[in-house]
């Protein structure tokens, strides 16, 4: 018997990364669509970008990783977005986000309406709520979702880019939470969360009704929390080349494992499995191995 398709979306950003060496399609919505489709899913990043020759590469470049740019929109106002990337010794990113870019203009409209209500997933995060209209958008679209449908959380803060009051409204809308440790004190102080990590996470869980909280920790591995249990995972040990999407390629395997309704434990092994992978490799979207994408 054949696994099933799911259909899921990367609803936010696109852009690209820009770094000393060269120019690389990123975003975390976008990264987290190409992973779920490496890993068997229908997935599409919906997004927009600008009348622009990058906008043009992002469509060809998604094509290349066998991902539809169908629910890309264009505006012929701003530009594809850009963020200028540096990479410390550990292969650990710092990002200069440029403003005012394609993707703060997101508009919904009846394409992405009939996507909204056909999804099993999508990933959503807070940068992408930077500008009221893509804020609004991204509502909109959550609420036409399936009522059983995943609504994943990545909260992704990116200075200056966020605030209570943006990560609040999306913990009520989300049903799974994704963040890290470097995440996890900044809602301790918005929500007023004390104790261990995991009474921190099991609170937040519990004030938002959340079906499950991922919480990541790099090379350390991850937490795991849901309503029935709490699964701790000690992560793999890579030499790390470059960390980017590498969050992203653990929420498109931690998305994948929930819909087919595998256990937590093994659904928090294989995430650990896929963001090392992701880590030890350049670029955000490698190819990943037979052995990965066949969970």
């Amino acid at each position: 018997m054949m696994n099933p398709t799911f259909k899921i979306v990367g609803l936010g950003e696109i852009l690209w990364d820009i770094f000393p060496d060269g120019e690389r399609l990123g975003g975390a919505p976008s990264n987290f669509a190409c992973h779920c489709r490496q890993l068997g899913s229908d997935a599409f990043p919906v997004s927009c970008v600008g009348a622009d020759e990058l906008g043009q590469r992002t469509r060809t470049e998604l094509k290349q990783l066998d991902v539809s740019p169908d629910y890309i929109q264009e505006n012929e106002s701003h530009s594809t977005g850009k963020v200028m990337v540096t990479l410390n010794d550990e292969g650990k990113p710092t990002y200069e986000i440029l403003e005012d870019m394609a993707w703060d203009y997101l508009t919904f409209t009846p394409e992405w309406k009939a996507l909204a209500q056909s999804l099993d997933a999508v990933c959503f995060g807070s940068l992408a709520q930077r500008s009221p209209q893509s804020r609004e958008t991204i509502r909109t679209f959550l609420q036409h979702m399936p009522e059983k449908s995943l609504k994943i959380f990545d909260v992704n803060l990116r200075e200056p880019f966020f605030g209570k009051e943006v990560v609040e409204e999306s913990l009520e809308l989300a049903t799974i939470l994704k963040l890290s440790d470097e995440e996890l004190p900044v809602l301790a102080e918005y929500f007023n969360l004390a104790g261990t990590v995991t009474e921190q996470l099991s609170a937040l869980r519990e004030r938002f009704n959340l079906n499950l909280i991922a919480y990541t920790r790099g090379s350390d591995g991850s937490i795991l929390s849901s309503v029935e249990e709490t699964n701790e995972s000690c992560g793999v040990k890579v030499k790390a080349i470059d960390s980017v999407g590498a969050g992203d390629s653990f929420t498109a395997a931690l998305c994948t494992g929930l819909l087919k309704k595998r256990p937590l434990a093994e659904v928090n092994t294989f995430a650990n499995q896929v963001a090392a992978y992701v880590c030890s490799n350049k670029g955000a979207c490698p190819t990943l191995p037979d052995d990965l994408k066949s969970f």
